[in-house]
């Protein structure tokens, strides 16, 4: 197998299935909080490679990379919506179109056309939008104690997908609405629950969507709909399908997602005050602090692939079907401490993916974490949990259902 992931099996080389492996059990409801830390920490001592409910774990860097990396690999969304038997609909479409079942040509023409409107220069004309929703929600709750999840965590990402969409603001609670539901068919238990209220989000999403289209080509304005309007890639742009669609991935990529790692973030400072302090007396390290917040408790801990023909690595033979799941949260680290001031690694995060399916929204991401830490961390002085931290599943997002906090 070449380093860039083609290549097939090689006769003698055994079978990822012949492996005595460790086994590892990410669907377990209690594996949550410290219990999951301590479970990956034992975990890793036995090896990169583990056995999992449904297929394999992947948990070092470097093996992570290159099945992220591999194009003999690929997120098994369309495999996915052959077992559960979507076959029409809103929500298969919404799947074929995605951009993580999108491969080859297509997904890089898309890309193209994407990218400079969520280039870390594009982004930064939010963050002023970002500093404003804040300083409301900061203003609207009592001085000195929260809810975090629901008082900031929630509405904060919401409000800045509106604002970045072109939407109005007061149909941010819409917009959370739509992303938590669509979320859920990343998860085969919610998928299998609740199929109808997920078919009938998407749905929805897609008629509000195109009435916002059809309104931003009659008035442009400075928002992602409107730049992705105008996109053009060697003389290509967008159809009005692809565009509803790339916006699609950016609204359900960028809620959740966002939500569940600041709640992450604050629970972990809280749980170290010293370094809440040194963020209050230095916001110039808040990009730092964003990266080990991203790297200690990366809020997708676990990402699929499956094997699209034949493939070899570390004298091991993955065959067609072959699903592995790549755990960021051992690959971004060995057991150690949450510390802002730690000389790290050079190596790229895995919190936002690699490859060619890197997170389309990973610039917005980052900004909004760095406004909302360098904006609290003054405003919150000795913040510390205040009541029970209520943890939700390890697969799919990670976040926290409830997050009690009070400051001085």
């Amino acid at each position: 197998m070449s380093a860039d992931g083609r290549g097939g099996s090689v006769a003698g080389v055994p079978v990822v299935s012949e492996l005595d492996l460790p086994t590892f059990d990410y669907t377990d409801p209690a594996v949550r909080g410290e219990r999951f830390h301590t479970a990956m920490a034992e975990v890793q001592t036995k090896g990169w490679l583990a056995q999992g409910p449904f297929g394999y774990i992947v948990l070092d860097h470097q093996a992570a990379e290159f099945f992220l990396r591999s194009r003999d690999a690929t997120f098994p969304g369309l495999r996915i919506a052959e077992l559960f038997e979507l076959e029409a609909g809103a929500l298969r479409e919404q799947i074929e179109r995605n951009l993580l079942n999108i491969n080859g040509a297509d997904h890089q023409r898309l890309r193209n056309l994407v990218n400079p409107a969520l280039s870390p220069r594009a982004v930064q004309q939010y963050r002023p939008a970002m500093r404003t929703f804040l300083q409301e929600l900061f203003d609207q709750e009592r001085p000195g104690a929260c809810e975090f999840v629901s008082a900031f965590a929630k509405p904060y990402p919401s409000k800045v997908i509106a604002t970045v969409m072109g939407a109005p603001i007061e149909d941010a609670d819409r917009l959370h609405h739509w992303s938590n539901v669509i979320q859920r068919q990343f998860d085969a238990a919610s998928l299998l629950e609740e199929r109808d209220v997920i078919e009938q989000a998407v749905a929805e999403f897609y008629e509000y969507a195109d009435a916002l289209l059809t309104a931003r080509r009659a008035s442009p304005s400075d928002d992602l709909i409107s730049a992705l309007i105008a996109a053009e890639s060697e003389g290509e742009r967008l159809s009005d399908v692809e565009c509803i669609n790339l916006v699609f991935n950016v609204l359900v990529g960028g809620v959740d997602t966002t939500q569940s790692q600041l709640a992450h973030a604050i629970r972990l400072f809280a749980e170290h005050p010293d370094q809440w302090r040194r963020l209050a007396e230095d916001p110039g390290i808040a990009s730092r602090a964003v990266d080990e917040v991203l790297r200690f408790e990366p809020i997708t801990p676990f990402t699929a692939r499956i094997m699209l023909e034949p493939v070899e690595y570390r004298d091991v033979t993955f065959p067609e079907g072959t699903i592995v799941m790549i755990c960021a949260f051992s690959g971004n680290r060995p057991p150690d401490d949450f510390d802002i001031g730690a000389s790290r690694e050079t190596s790229r995060l895995l919190t936002f993916g690699a490859g060619m399916h890197y997170c389309l929204g990973a610039n917005l991401a980052r900004a909004e974490l760095e406004e909302a830490l360098t904006f609290l961390a003054p405003r919150m002085p000795d913040l510390a949990t205040d009541g029970e931290v209520e943890y939700e599943s390890i697969l799919g997002v990670y976040g926290l259902a409830r997050l009690p906090v009070r400051w001085g």
